[in-house]
């Protein structure tokens, strides 16, 4: 199984697993809209005891406005 590593945007450091389909873009579900991550590079620990096959995905943007707060009241 291979997984994704995220950087950048809200999800920064999440590891995931990758799903074989996934090719350039990884798209998830956030609030409202969704979140979208490119591939940054080919795989990386191929080998068969180097653990997991990694592919790094680089925030690019969300649909709908992130906002923390939506009702403006703190805490």
């Amino acid at each position: 199984m291979a997984i994704a590593r995220l950087h950048g945007g809200p999800l920064d450091g999440q590891i995931v697993p990758l799903d074989p389909t996934t090719n350039d873009s990884y798209i998830v579900p956030y609030g409202e809209g969704q979140l979208v991550y490119r591939r940054d590079g080919g795989e990386s620990n191929t080998g068969e005891s180097d653990g997991p096959t990694e592919v790094r995905f680089e925030y690019v943007e969300a649909t709908e406005d992130i906002d923390p707060n939506p009702d403006g009241r703190d805490g």
